[in-house]
């Protein structure tokens, strides 16, 4: 008798115990505040340790005279930014990002965009024609660059040789004056589909009434696409700035697979010489300082472009 007693006992006792345990919450009594603080942790240790602290540690090298590997460096202030700006080969590559980059994003957005406009309309095989000009935007860049270095070096000259045609004859990429079109028509070619897949999503956003509504106006195509269908791709439009100015101002491995820099440094970008002085020239500390300057430079375009378009945009409507 005294064993069943015992064991009813104990067997109420591990009942209650394991009721409290489930009714206990594992944040009870912490505020929602706290709670979700905790919550964030994580992700604002990660942020913390491969972002804030790289970038910190990028602006005191840049202060330095660090050449990437010695374990010695002197502290030598603004020195650097100050050297740059008296830079001939700094302001060359600034020079040269800024043209390839004007004509990189007029002619990938450009592109992107009447195509866009082609694949939205009554076309056969819209799919397929789709997926066909999405294809370059899943090959690298480094790969898409060599393909076009042989392009203009053993299939163009020779076809350019049998028509007759001397600009075609020879490498586009050999010429200081002519290197530069050869590696934006490489970018266009492989960094057009996904704008062009922005700009579709922007189309699709365009109300239909709005469209009849303008045709039976009379209204000519081209005064449909400026009154009707452009302010509804001015957002897409913002967004496909911004990737393509960053794009153009860091472009690097365009570069590395196309020319080197070359020919005589003519189409050494910011992002390039960037990397000769961190890692080739040991000049780590400098190349730091025109790191600093590309990211200042990439924030004033974006802030400035951001403003006049979301004014552009919110005047619309």
């Amino acid at each position: 008798m005294d064993y069943i007693n015992i064991r009813r006992w104990m067997m109420e006792a591990i009942r209650s115990t394991g009721t409290k345990a489930r009714r206990k919450k594992p944040f009870a009594g912490m505020k929602a505040g706290s709670i979700f603080f905790l919550l964030t942790v994580p992700a604002l240790v990660l942020y913390v340790l491969f972002f804030v602290f790289p970038v910190g540690m990028g602006i005191y090298y840049s202060l330095t005279d660090w050449n990437g590997f010695s374990k010695t460096y002197r502290f030598i202030g603004l020195s650097n930014y100050i050297e740059l700006l008296r830079d001939s080969r700094f302001l060359h590559s600034l020079k040269f990002t800024f043209v390839y980059t004007g004509l990189v994003v007029v002619l990938k957005l450009g592109v992107a965009l009447a195509l866009a406009l082609l694949l939205t309309g009554p076309l056969k095989l819209r799919g397929l024609f789709r997926s066909i000009f999405f294809f370059p935007a899943v090959l690298s860049m480094i790969t898409v660059g060599l393909i076009f270095n042989q392009i203009f070096f053993s299939v163009l000259p020779p076809i350019g040789e049998s028509l007759g045609l001397e600009w075609l004859s020879k490498n586009i990429l050999g010429s200081k004056d002519t290197a530069i079109f050869g590696i934006v028509l490489t970018n266009v070619w492989q960094g057009f589909a996904v704008p062009m897949v922005i700009f579709i999503a922007g189309l699709a956003s365009v109300p239909k009434d709005l469209r009849e509504a303008a045709t039976i106006d009379g209204a000519s195509p081209v005064q449909r696409f400026f009154s009707v269908t452009l302010p509804f791709l001015i957002p897409m439009l913002n967004v496909n700035l911004v990737l393509a100015i960053k794009g153009g101002l860091t472009v690097f491995d365009t570069i590395v697979a196309m020319t080197d820099g070359g020919p005589a440094q003519a189409t050494e970008s910011i992002g390039f010489l960037i990397y000769k002085h961190g890692l080739s020239e040991m000049k780590f500390g400098y190349g730091t300082a025109e790191a600093i300057y590309v990211f200042l430079l990439i924030a004033l375009i974006s802030f400035v472009q951001f403003k006049f378009l979301n004014r552009k945009e919110a005047g619309q409507q």
